[in-house]
């Protein structure tokens, strides 16, 4: 199977088709991928996975960033766990796209290790090498060296969850200790960003209920280490509409910046203001559209 290349000269692996549509729905993340033996891109903002799974001075310089927008955005000093969180939500709600994306659209999951992941969050760019990647019988992705074929679509959501913990979790030990947060609620962190990444994209695809349902297949509550369910469920509007939604597993500690402006999705915003801001949300959009 021949794939293109995302750019001139960069290697394309299998999965490349998708990280491609990602970037021409959602700009704002630019996937690049390298070949064996090529050195992921170091300095100018970029931060490898491993260094952030780590602990160490690449954390505290990536927090810093986070810690200084605080400040210039919200005129405040946030906690240092508060921060942390932040800085976890940045970097995993993109990280997550590199399984997630290509499941969703090709029904092939890579394995993304942090040892083969960068990030470059002012830009929006990552930087992946994928060696190995699963598939299902019968694609013809089956063949390639690096695949390895699993029976049917249980086993293919199996695998997306095993590559997602096997990149999430070193980065959750490395950022733990700096969130005064338990495993249970570190995982729910994960679960969260599995399901609201993908929930967007598939937004922007135009397949947003086909993703609702598959991440309710993939995340039923009952698989370790996640914590939680996909959560979704319905709302009416004013009008009627009917109001897609979830139900957070974790918190992202916003309140604490801004108590009167939750986010839609938080366990602490009640149904009625989630209904306004979703009213409002869907009315702009028709604005848009009809402009």
């Amino acid at each position: 199977m021949t794939v293109p290349a995302l750019l001139p000269g960069v290697a394309a692996s299998p999965v490349s088709a998708s990280y491609i549509r990602l970037t021409e729905v959602f700009a704002g993340l630019r996937v690049a991928e390298l070949a064996d033996g090529e050195q992921a891109p170091h300095g100018g903002g970029w931060v490898g996975a491993a260094e952030l799974a780590a602990g160490g001075a690449a954390l505290d310089a990536f927090l810093a960033w986070d810690n200084a927008q605080v400040l210039r955005d919200y005129g405040q000093q946030a906690r240092p766990d508060v921060v942390a969180s932040f800085g976890l939500h940045r970097y995993a709600w993109p990280a997550c796209l590199l399984v997630t994306v290509p499941w969703f659209l090709q029904r092939r999951v890579p394995r993304v290790p942090v040892e083969d992941v960068a990030f470059q969050r002012t830009l929006g760019r990552m930087a992946v090498r994928v060696r190995e990647f699963a598939c299902l019988p019968g694609d013809p992705a089956a063949r390639l060296p690096g695949a390895r074929v699993v029976p049917d679509e249980e086993a293919l959501r199996g695998e997306v969850r095993d590559a997602v913990a096997e990149h999430l979790g070193p980065v959750l030990d490395g950022f733990g200790p700096r969130m005064r947060r338990g495993k249970r609620a570190l995982w729910g962190m994960a679960t969260d960003e599995i399901v609201e990444g993908l929930w967007y994209v598939a937004h922007l695809l135009g397949e947003e209920r086909r993703a609702m349902r598959e991440l309710e297949e993939l995340l039923p509550g009952t698989v370790k280490p996640y914590a939680g369910t996909a959560g979704f469920r319905e709302l009416r509007g004013p009008n009627g509409e009917t109001l897609p939604t979830r139900d957070r597993a974790s918190c992202c500690l916003f309140y604490t910046l801004r108590p009167e402006d939750t986010c839609v999705t938080c366990p602490r915003t009640c149904d009625a203001e989630r209904v306004r801001k979703l009213s409002e949300e869907a009315a702009a959009a028709a604005s848009v559209a009809g402009a």
